[in-house]
């Protein structure tokens, strides 16, 4: 548990079990193994020998159609349990409503989840999230090192669209802040392990389906966000 894989073992058309990194032991599977990576990830990541399908297979799944990443701002910040019932636990925000909701800096999602439990945060005190749907190209962060000035400015300029949305709500909510995070498509990458940090599969209802957990590989399954249901 809590152990990073390296290789899905697969012998004879079957998946056996799987290696984890800094160990030559195989842990076998008694009945399958359930792959809850991406689909791109399984693909590319050499975690799978793709080697072992068929290339209509491999292709077809490398090609699904990825949705952007996204930017996240989490707030801790001061605030009276009187004020927090005079606010609501879940607000969306449209800049235009005349411009898709798939634009950059269009649109905002809030969670206060202190609204509904009050034990989240210090007496006092609440807490927030708030993020673009997927609509942070990656692009913008592929080639900028974490940790670095680029980085730290890049992370300020890209959190302000989120700051000036959270302040049509609560107003004065930078000087209530006593601790504030900001998440990158590369925290989801790095964290989550996620393909280019991105949200999930880009397939539209009525254009294309997802595909089912099967795959060629006896007892080796998908499940996740990259297939149905």
């Amino acid at each position: 548990l809590k152990s990073h894989v390296d290789e899905i073992v697969i012998q004879d058309g079957k998946a056996m079990g799987v290696r984890v990194k800094n160990s030559d032991a195989t842990i076998e599977a008694k009945k399958g193994v359930i792959s809850n990576i991406s689909v791109w990830d399984l693909m590319n990541s050499g975690i799978v020998d793709t080697s072992l399908l068929p290339d209509k297979f491999v292709n077809e799944r490398k090609e699904t159609p990825a949705c952007p990443s996204f930017m996240h701002l989490h707030v801790g910040f001061k605030c009276s349990r009187e004020e927090l019932e005079q606010l609501q636990a879940h607000y969306i925000y449209m800049d235009d409503w005349n411009r898709s909701v798939t634009e950059e800096e269009n649109c905002a999602l809030i969670s206060i989840p202190s609204v509904h439990d009050d034990s989240l945060a210090p007496e006092n005190h609440a807490v927030l999230h708030i993020y673009t749907p997927a609509t942070e190209r990656y692009e913008r962060w592929e080639n900028v090192k974490r940790n670095s000035p680029e980085y730290k400015q890049l992370k300020e300029e890209r959190s302000t669209f989120l700051w000036s949305v959270l302040e049509k709500v609560i107003p004065d909510i930078r000087e209530r802040s006593v601790h504030h995070q900001v998440g990158t498509p590369l925290t989801h990458q790095r964290f989550l392990n996620r393909h280019r940090g991105t949200y999930g599969p880009a397939i539209y209802a009525g254009e294309a389906s997802f595909p089912f957990p099967n795959t060629p590989v006896k007892n080796l399954l998908m499940c996740g966000d990259s297939c149905f249901p």
